[in-house]
């Protein structure tokens, strides 16, 4: 799931750290791409400070999500609903249909929360800038974090650019998909592929708007009986 996605479970806590941790992996992976970081296989690290130990259980929680989210149903069903919806996009060019229908569809699903006001993305940003700072660095430093700078610089920018309220509109997250391509191949669509992508993108986040919270019902659900 992407950072709104994430944010869902968490939409009612007040403890910024735990907001922050649970976006925390995808920011490290974000900021760069071959860092692994894996602090919940050393949580004695984290248990003396209670704000080090909220990071962490927000951590554990994306894990847990994602966990859940890729081995749903839901997941396996929506990813070969859209690849047929972009299938005619792909005639050429680099990008496996596979690839783009799975972040396709997590972007789509943030999309969906932000325009259908289920969460703020103000609160959200508010509460990431309350928790950055020197507990995060100290929780970054001893999971392994091999640049705290570049990542500094890379949440600073995530941020203050407050980039995920372009999520609102449907050719940002068409953009969106063409940098995150970017990443591994040098042009992954052309201009007219864009084009064409947007609007297929449309009919399909049209098929799913009135039914697409079924998946974030059924993980909630999971997550709180784990919390019994």
């Amino acid at each position: 799931m992407n950072f709104l996605s994430h944010f869902y479970f968490e939409r009612h806590n007040t403890n910024d750290f735990i907001v922050m941790g649970v976006v925390l992996p995808d920011f490290v992976k974000n900021a760069h791409k071959d860092w692994n970081l894996n602090p919940q296989k050393a949580e004695y690290l984290y248990e003396p400070d209670p704000d080090q130990f909220a990071l962490l259980t927000g951590w554990k929680r994306h894990l847990e999500v994602d966990r859940q989210f890729h081995s749903s149903g839901f997941f396996k069903e929506e990813t070969a609903k859209l690849k047929k919806f972009i299938l005619p996009v792909m005639n050429s060019g680099p990008v496996k249909p596979f690839f783009l229908a799975h972040i396709g569809l997590e972007l789509i699903l943030d999309h969906l929360l932000i325009t259908k006001n289920v969460v703020s993305a103000d609160t959200f940003y508010r509460q990431l800038y309350s928790a950055k700072g020197p507990v995060l660095d100290r929780f970054l430093a001893q999971a392994g974090l091999p640049d705290e700078v570049l990542f500094d610089k890379f949440l600073t920018n995530f941020i203050s650019s407050r980039y995920l309220l372009s999520y609102l509109k449907m050719e940002n997250i068409t953009y969106a998909l063409n940098r995150i391509c970017m990443r591994l191949w040098a042009q992954p669509f052309t201009e007219e592929q864009l084009a064409d992508l947007t609007g297929r993108l449309i009919l399909y986040k049209e098929s799913i708007q009135d039914d697409f919270m079924v998946i974030f019902d059924q993980i909630e659900s999971e997550l709180m009986k784990q919390d019994l």
